[in-house]
């Protein structure tokens, strides 16, 4: 069985509205919000045991976050250009050349890709928020084998979610 966890990154702002988009930080509210949606992982038993993530300043700073609340070690995130944006076709096809030794991923990223890959995956979501977490398991050894045929919702989990 693999185990998925999609986490859009935390709130990013808009202080300085000429800055590139793949430069933008985080905001007051996404630096609050980001280290207790790593603790509701850690209160839950979800340890990953690989994550990986856009390398967008904002989704880059949300693995790192959650990653210290994990006790991941930071040097250990694969950070790649190629989920900044990325389509649902893309994600998927990132997550299934990951090595079968790692049962938890954890992939960081952006919407509208994460929303289409939940809904591709055969669930439904009005919109992934910053900071939110879809947690999916695959009856599968393989993550090349994971898609909708044997996808299942683990869990769905976002800040204002208490």
């Amino acid at each position: 069985m693999k185990k998925l966890i999609l986490m859009r990154h935390a709130k990013s702002s808009w202080d300085d509205p000429f800055l590139d988009d793949h430069q933008r930080p985080l905001s007051e509210r996404g630096l609050r919000d980001c280290p207790r949606m790593g603790q509701r992982l850690k209160k839950s038993g979800v340890i990953p045991d690989l994550y990986i993530s856009s390398d967008a300043e904002r989704a880059k700073t949300t693995a790192l976050i959650v990653a210290e609340q994990l006790h991941f070690p930071k040097h250990k995130i694969q950070f790649t250009r190629e989920l900044y944006h990325a389509s649902s076709s893309q994600i998927l096809n990132w997550i299934r050349k990951s090595d079968d030794n790692y049962m938890t991923l954890l992939v960081f990223g952006h919407n509208p890709g994460f929303n289409d890959l939940i809904e591709d995956l055969g669930l439904q979501i009005d919109n992934l928020p910053t900071s939110g977490q879809f947690g999916f398991v695959f009856e599968t050894d393989t993550w090349n084998n994971v898609g909708q045929r044997n996808a299942k919702k683990w869990f769905y989990d976002f800040p204002k979610n208490q």
